[in-house]
């Protein structure tokens, strides 16, 4: 009885040790100054996760070690480990890089140019006015084809004319944009050679799907974590 009583004591004493070492770390996510709201938090350690608010302010409960993620589609991803003094100052500041915009690509499928008819005998021809100055390059071409009218074509914009090509995500495409590559080479002990093979592998499985349309990076990263046992089984099965 007494043996049972010291293993429930010590063992509340050590769940209490461990939830008083977690302390709760205020934080705003920046961008040149400017505050960025919908950010994503994330503690790698703990599995726990947050966003910013429109002040880009934040609250995550911490440990000192823990890894925070923080994450934005239209940012470069930030990593940082948190440490003794950033507890103690609990007001810390994240600086996140805009990522350079991509231009989408527009595919003109189609010109009409105005068709030409040729002067009958009761047509009226106009003279050009004639240069008062031949020695001067008025930027005209003689005899030459109407440039202004060319380009006025090409400038108007017919919605029907043009296609943008948008590339459908998949979650090979996905993981490497999202997830830091140090995760792979660091965290689930994958070869540069072997990557692709690894994307393709998690690709097939039908949960991938639905990991593309939540794009959530706490998911990706533990779907890829369960994908890799299975990866290493196959791997060694092949080998052997």
């Amino acid at each position: 009885m007494r043996v049972k009583l010291l293993t429930t004591i010590s063992i509340f004493t050590y769940q209490l040790s461990i939830f008083q070492s977690e302390k709760l770390l205020n934080g705003k996510v920046l961008s040149q100054n400017i505050p960025l709201s919908k950010v994503e938090v994330i503690n790698k350690t703990a599995k726990t996760s947050t966003r910013t608010n429109e002040l880009g302010e934040f609250s995550i409960l911490v440990r000192p070690k823990d890894s925070l993620l923080f994450f934005s589609k239209d940012y470069f991803f930030k990593r940082l480990k948190i440490s003794h003094e950033n507890i103690d100052q609990n007001n810390i500041i994240v600086n996140m890089i805009l990522k350079p915009e991509e231009l989408d690509e527009v595919l003109i499928t189609k010109i009409s140019f105005p068709k030409v008819k040729a002067a009958d005998e009761n047509s009226t021809v106009v003279p050009r006015p004639a240069i008062s100055n031949p020695g001067v390059y008025t930027g005209g071409i003689t005899n030459g084809a109407d440039l202004f009218a060319i380009l006025s074509l090409f400038m108007k914009k017919d919605k029907k004319a043009k296609k943008v090509k948008f590339n459908e995500l998949d979650f090979k495409k996905l993981a490497e944009a999202t997830v830091p590559l140090d995760f792979f080479t660091n965290d689930l002990k994958i070869k540069p050679e072997e990557k692709d093979l690894f994307l393709q592998f998690c690709d097939a499985d039908p949960q991938a799907e639905i990991l593309v349309k939540q794009k959530n990076l706490l998911y990706t990263m533990d779907f890829l974590h369960t994908k890799n046992k299975e990866f290493k089984k196959l791997s060694s099965g092949v080998q052997n």
